[in-house]
């Protein structure tokens, strides 16, 4: 429907003249014509809002949910891209610490080498001219990633022999740790020194070992627990200390 000049006039003019609030929807037909258009247009335009409050609230939600994941994935990738930048120092720098790591590895004895630990323990006894009264091992202690295996040491002699034989055992190859130290003469006389201390070595347990408070150290027989002192070569050796006492 084409409308002319007059027209348009005439129905403006009947829109300006309605009674907006006798409007009756049940009259809609006789409204103007322009009053029906714009009610078109208003009821459309509610319509399509309607729609996409509807549509879009879902895309709206997963926008949202994008934008967090996304500050998140940034957070992340800065943080690696720091670490990455990182990475050969820290490589180095845990192949320094594996190094180390093996380095004191090797002076931890191993559980057949207590015997050969104790040998050299009598040896420095001996070549200081001392006196062994007991080398005793104590049960073993299971650490979370090590076995500890006390040596419970009482040697008599001079005063310089003593440090010296202390200082030998500080120098031992394997790590060995001297704790309780006790010093006191025999039978009164003052040239002759008795020390008592409590040494310590330490075995490294592997990954995958199982771990056994009475089993983790060196087992002594019921012979040597009875006179407390080493078996086999470590004996020999206090009976020729005797002897040139």
């Amino acid at each position: 429907m084409t409308l002319n000049r007059e027209q348009w006039a005439l129905e403006w003019q009947r829109l300006r003249e309605v009674d907006w609030q006798g409007l009756d929807v049940k009259e809609a037909g006789s409204w103007p014509w322009l009053l029906k258009v714009v009610c078109c247009c208003l009821a459309l335009v509610a319509a399509l809002c309607v729609m996409m409050w509807f549509v879009v609230s879902e895309q709206r939600e997963a926008y949202t949910a994008a934008q967090r994941q996304e500050v998140r994935l940034l957070s992340e990738y800065r943080s690696k891209a720091s670490q990455a930048a990182f990475l050969p120092e820290m490589r180095e720098q845990l192949a320094t610490l594996e190094g180390q790591m093996g380095r004191l590895r090797t002076m931890l004895p191993t559980d057949a080498e207590i015997p050969s630990l104790l040998d050299s323990i009598s040896d420095a006894a001996v070549d200081n001219r001392l006196t062994i009264e007991t080398i005793r091992l104590r049960p073993a202690q299971t650490q979370p990633h090590y076995i500890e295996q006390p040596l419970d040491i009482q040697v008599r002699g001079g005063y310089h022999q003593l440090a010296r034989f202390s200082a030998d055992i500080a120098s031992l190859p394997r790590m060995v740790t001297q704790h309780d130290f006790t010093l006191e003469p025999v039978d009164g006389r003052g040239d002759t020194l008795r020390l008592s201390l409590l040494a310590r070595t330490y075995r490294y347990v592997e990954e995958g070992e199982a771990l056994s408070t009475e089993g983790g150290g060196y087992a002594m027989t019921a012979k040597q627990k009875q006179r407390h002192l080493p078996s086999g070569p470590s004996r020999r050796l206090l009976w020729r200390s005797q002897r040139q006492r």
